[in-house]
């Protein structure tokens, strides 16, 4: 019962993740060039090379949470993005007193993202994830054990 349970609220937590990036990926995907520009502006060298980066860690990361594939690769890129992102955007001791305050918020809120793709880097996507249901499906190759939420099957 309690792996059931564990494999949901994993399930559950790949969602919530995904959707944080997944919709702040696409909307970047649609107004590249200014958010190239922004990145620029912040003194981001090669912005156009590195927005294109951006975008694509925000809409394939999601993306391969959500069917909770390559799940260490997944949570390293996320993670990556997030802190490089962090440090571009919310160094809350670069900017002005009136601003640290709210960029120290954010600044802390992307570490917590951080910690909870360490869990995911960790536990794996758990039973409701495409490889489990191939391996369920077909049959489980020989010497193959995949983890669930509770360690190996």
């Amino acid at each position: 019962m309690f792996a059931r349970t564990n494999d949901v609220a994993l399930l559950a937590a790949r969602l919530a993740v995904a959707a944080l990036f997944l919709p702040a990926g696409i909307s970047k995907l649609f107004g590249l060039s200014g958010f190239a520009a922004s990145l620029a502006g912040k003194g981001v060298p090669f912005p156009e090379l590195l927005a294109t980066l951006g975008v694509a860690a925000e809409i394939i990361g999601p993306i391969a949470l959500v069917l909770g594939v390559f799940p260490h690769l997944t949570a390293l890129l996320l993670i990556a993005f997030t802190m490089v992102a962090t440090l571009i955007s919310h160094s809350f001791w670069a900017f002005p007193v009136e601003a640290q305050s709210a960029q120290q918020i954010q600044f802390f809120k992307n570490l917590a993202i951080i910690g909870g793709l360490l869990f995911y880097f960790v536990s794996g996507p758990g039973a409701y994830s495409i490889p489990m249901r191939f391996l369920q499906r077909w049959g489980k190759p020989k010497g193959v054990r995949p983890r669930t939420s509770r360690g190996r099957a």
